[in-house]
């Protein structure tokens, strides 16, 4: 009994070799993922649906973010970057900057975020007169420059610095000012709920007195009228916050900056409003194009020159506004809304 199971169990098997093998070559051929980062034309975001607030106003049209698709490094999607000029493929190392990992980037990224949409809501809240307080304000370290002198980590929570409570990346800077090349600074900082006392050591980069860290500075805030910004998980970065300060600006006032249209863009904002560059120029305004765009808004400068660089080799029907503050964007829509 045991020998005719044994016999019909093998040529069971026997009979479906062939295809369990292609079923094991199948899984490694799309499941094993390769160091490399494939990006490609995204689309974009309609940010204006993801701003709620208690008394917005109704808008005809949206604002909305355009962005990089990251695809994963399998073989397939491999074979087609390299078939595909639109599609582009980076070594991870190549996309990293100096003493840096690929969970140093994500986590920077994400606080990015957090910090863009603060920038966001306090730009537009200035600009339309509303009032918010900043509650509390916490500073990240996010990067370290391969030449500081610092035992600070990724992901540290600053508390102090030589005994002084910080009340923002200004007083930072001060302390850094007032110390000479060479002079060492105390950190008091908190990871994963355990306090440390860390050091730093004055350097010069470039000519001027640094420590060789980013900090970014992510705040609580409290608004009126009460706000909230919906994010995927899977997104960060900083290049949706022009965007997003002109879809919160849009619904605090009684007029519709879109003026029924479909307002596509990219650019991060600081807290003075000023617009700053991004990455990923190629890609996004071909997700734009892709989706029927007919009006991209982008930073000035570089960026701006790249966008239309690209429009006039393919000749893309696609009008392209270079802006370099929240103000210049207010100015740009008004007049696009009245000759359309």
């Amino acid at each position: 009994m045991l020998n005719k199971l044994y016999d019909k169990t093998k040529e069971n098997f026997l009979k479906n070799l062939r295809f369990i093998i292609t079923l094991i070559l199948l899984t490694i051929i799309f499941t094993i993922q390769f160091p490399y980062t494939i990006d490609a034309p995204g689309g974009y975001i309609n940010v204006t649906d993801r701003i709620e607030l208690d008394n917005d106003y109704e808008s005809d049209g949206s604002f909305n973010m355009a962005y990089v698709a990251e695809i994963t490094a399998t073989i397939p999607t491999l074979f087609y970057a390299w078939l595909n000029p639109k599609w582009d493929i980076s070594k991870n190392e190549d996309i990293l900057m100096e003493n840096d990992t690929i969970e140093d980037l994500l986590f920077r990224n994400k606080l990015a975020l957090q910090e863009a949409n603060n920038n966001a809501i306090m730009v537009a809240y200035d600009k339309a007169g509303y009032d918010y307080t900043i509650n509390s304000e916490k500073y990240y370290v996010a990067y370290i420059d391969e030449n500081a002198k610092t035992n600070l980590k990724v992901g540290d929570l600053i508390t102090s610095i030589d005994d002084i409570s910080i009340n923002s990346k200004q007083e930072i800077q001060e302390i850094i000012e007032e110390k000479n090349v060479g002079d060492k600074i105390t950190f008091k900082v908190k990871n994963e709920e355990k306090e440390y006392e860390k050091y730093a050591n004055i350097i010069q980069i470039e000519g001027a007195k640094k420590i060789g860290v980013a900090i970014y500075e992510i705040l609580d805030l409290e608004t009126t009228p009460t706000i909230n910004i919906k994010n995927d998980e899977s997104e960060s970065g900083p290049s949706g916050g022009l965007m997003t300060s002109l879809a919160i600006y849009n619904a605090l006032i009684q007029e519709d900056l879109t003026g029924g249209h479909k307002i596509v863009g990219t650019g991060t904002i600081e807290r003075d409003g000023t617009v700053g560059s991004i990455g990923g120029v190629k890609y996004k305004l071909l997700g734009a194009i892709k989706n029927k765009a007919k009006v991209f808004i982008i930073p000035n400068g570089e960026n701006y020159e790249e966008a239309m660089q690209l429009k006039k080799d393919n000749n893309y029907n696609i009008e392209i506004v270079g802006v370099s503050s929240f103000d210049d964007a207010i100015k740009f829509l008004k007049e696009y809304n009245a000759r359309k």
